[in-house]
């Protein structure tokens, strides 16, 4: 993953979901402020994923696709820290507190 002028630059799918959603969310947040992709990476994989968004996880009492959602957005963030260009922001309290 590469950031310049605080955007991302280039990413590079390592492993996605089988869905495909990845690779279309991946590049839908090329070009985009880092702050913004990381929700949108989030809002994207849900969107293009094409699990059942009814099957609720007994365990986590959530749809996968809001799973897929957070995991996307860690590995984002996860990419953003190994990035030597930029660091993953820190957390304000007006966006989700909530790490599943």
């Amino acid at each position: 993953m590469k950031v310049a002028d605080d955007r991302v630059a280039e990413i590079n799918v390592v492993q996605g979901a089988p869905c495909g959603a990845t690779w279309e969310a991946a590049l839908r947040i090329l070009n985009l402020p880092v702050r913004e992709a990381l929700v949108r990476i989030g809002l994207d994989v849900q969107y293009y994923c094409t699990a059942d968004p009814a099957g609720w996880d007994p365990v986590y009492g959530k749809s996968p696709v809001h799973v897929a959602g957070k995991a996307h957005q860690k590995a984002l963030k996860t990419a953003l820290g190994k990035s030597s260009d930029q660091q993953p922001e820190q957390k304000t309290e007006d966006q989700d507190t909530h790490d599943d």
